[in-house]
């Protein structure tokens, strides 16, 4: 474009087609040509420069955005003349007024224990028996079966760790006598640890009642019993072979007396062998053992008597020898006739506390390998067991109540069981809940989960006053105040007040229960809680 030319705006060539066609097609009035041709220009600018617009109303916005901020604004000597705000207050409430501690309890059955079974005397293979997850053991339930022997719970707290049998004594075979008493089977003197006769006929009973015979003996003890017998009769043939020979040397006393006094003395030493063996040794229905020692002791004198006065020395050496030989056999087939008792072996029985107890899980199936524990019990019964911090468990007691709300919102009762402080001052206390009774549908529902516990440590009688603690301040000799508005508190420092002493009681949620002392205080009084 040359200097002196004027600048001219292009339309786009669609524009200028339908002009030139329409000034050809319909001519028209020049007014309305020039009313025409002013519309297509101001189109044409404002399609020309839209950014040139948008930028101008970005300015305005933008003014008078900022005239608005300006007339809210407040200056430092302004702000420096804003008048005092007024009290903070709140009206003194009248209801009742408690206490709670709220905690959290996870909901399970009572002291999960892993079961082990001891399979060191012999074998682990489980051939049947296996209970179900969710049955319950009993005392003499049989827990599992292995290698077709059972394992046979009882009651009791110490885990068996060795085979009790006749002779041994310990506080395993005092438990062991305490678990029979428990399940109806008398086991002799319950005071005594020692595992004696009586003993072990009260196992052979336990386990008729289990159904299954007793453990055999060891091998070969049933032969030695026999041997032992007959060890016994042959001793008892030299002791008539020696005193024919005494006889028929004609110094002793006659076959009648000699017979009788041999009766004397044998049946002094039956009697001496059943005291020892009567159940509950000691007790009034049983011979007394000493009376029976000193009752052999007696007859075997008075049959040595028939022969002092005669001369002979060597029949009768032959006669007690024989006589000594007897007495050995016999303890030999009392020890023999011992070793075939009924016993019981630490892998055959199952000691637990807190009987029933529920299966919560079995790690074993019929056919399968004993490899560590066995299975989980847990007592029978549902507990919530909860934890508080020390401030909040010191509030709370053995007995005390509090409930939680069932799936399907129904409060529950809880009574607390039993409080176990923490290791050390920062360790939360594990409060643990009984339960009211549940049903088996609720225990299902709620077992495994984590419920909001409410316990009420402290209330009031009725309705009384209470105020927030924020409103109690101390007056010079220690007394309890509180400052009353009698005016509007948006007076600030001008609103009119009055002071009020009280006497305070159970402190809740924040506030306290107050009682006028000096002064009068009603339902929704104002009374400041700050400035």
């Amino acid at each position: 474009m040359k200097d002196d030319e004027t600048p001219t705006t292009e339309l786009p060539a669609n524009e200028f087609d339908d002009l030139i066609e329409g000034d050809a097609a319909s001519p028209v009035e020049p007014a309305d040509d020039v009313d025409v041709s002013r519309v297509s220009g101001w189109r044409r600018v404002l399609r020309g420069n839209k950014t040139l617009w948008i930028v101008a109303l970005g300015a305005v916005v933008s003014l008078v955005a900022g005239l608005l901020i300006g007339r809210f604004l407040i200056s430092p000597a302004e702000a420096a003349e804003t008048p005092d705000p007024g009290l903070v207050t709140v009206p003194v409430e009248f209801g009742p007024l408690s206490n709670d501690v709220t905690l959290r309890a996870d909901v399970g059955y009572a002291d999960a224990v892993d079961v082990t079974i001891d399979t060191t005397g012999g074998g682990s293979v489980v051939t049947g028996s296996v209970p179900e997850v969710g049955a319950t053991l009993n005392p003499l339930s049989i827990a599992l079966e292995v290698v077709g022997r059972p394992v046979i719970v009882l009651p009791g707290e110490l885990p068996a760790y060795r085979t009790l049998r006749f002779g041994v004594s310990g506080p395993d075979v005092l438990q062991l006598k305490q678990a029979l008493v428990a399940v109806g089977i008398d086991p002799g003197d319950v005071n005594s640890n020692l595992f004696d006769q009586a003993t072990a006929n009260a196992v052979g009973k336990l386990y008729a009642q289990a159904g299954y015979p007793a453990p055999s003996p060891e091998e070969g003890a049933d032969e030695a019993v026999r041997s032992a017998e007959e060890g016994v009769r042959s001793a008892q043939t030299g002791v008539s072979q020696a005193q024919q020979a005494l006889t028929a040397a004609g110094a002793g006393p006659t076959k009648l007396e000699s017979w009788q006094a041999d009766v004397k003395v044998a049946q002094a030493e039956q009697a001496l062998t059943d005291a020892k063996a009567c159940p509950g040794s000691g007790a009034e229905t049983c011979p007394n053992i000493q009376q029976a020692e000193w009752d052999l002791q007696t007859a075997k004198l008075e049959r040595d008597q028939l022969w002092s006065a005669k001369n002979t020395g060597a029949e009768k050496s032959a006669l007690d020898a024989a006589r000594a030989q007897v007495d050995a056999a016999k303890k030999s087939l009392e020890s023999a006739r011992q070793s075939v008792l009924p016993f019981l072996p630490a892998g055959e029985v199952l000691f637990l506390t807190e009987l029933p107890r529920r299966i919560d899980a079995v790690n074993v199936k019929r056919g399968s390998t004993i490899q560590g524990a066995v299975m989980t019990v847990s007592g029978a019964t549902v507990r919530l067991t909860g934890a508080a911090a020390e401030a909040d468990a010191r509030l709370l007691k053995v007995g005390a109540e509090g409930t939680f709300a069932l799936p399907d919102g129904t409060q529950q009762r809880a009574v607390i069981s039993e409080l176990k402080p923490g290791k050390d001052s920062k360790a939360r206390w594990e409060v643990l809940f009984e339960p009211d009774p549940l049903t088996a549908e609720q225990i299902t529902q709620l077992q495994g989960n984590n419920v909001r516990v409410q316990i009420k440590v402290g209330a009031t009688e009725g309705d009384v006053l209470s105020v927030p603690l924020a409103a109690l301040t101390a007056g010079p000799g220690g007394e309890s105040r509180i400052e009353v508005v009698e005016s509007d508190p948006r007076e600030g420092k001008d609103a009119k007040t009055r002071t009020v002493v009280v006497k305070t009681g159970l402190a809740a949620k924040g506030a306290v229960e107050v009682t006028p002392v000096e002064g009068e205080l009603e339902k929704g009084d104002l009374v400041v809680v700050g400035r």
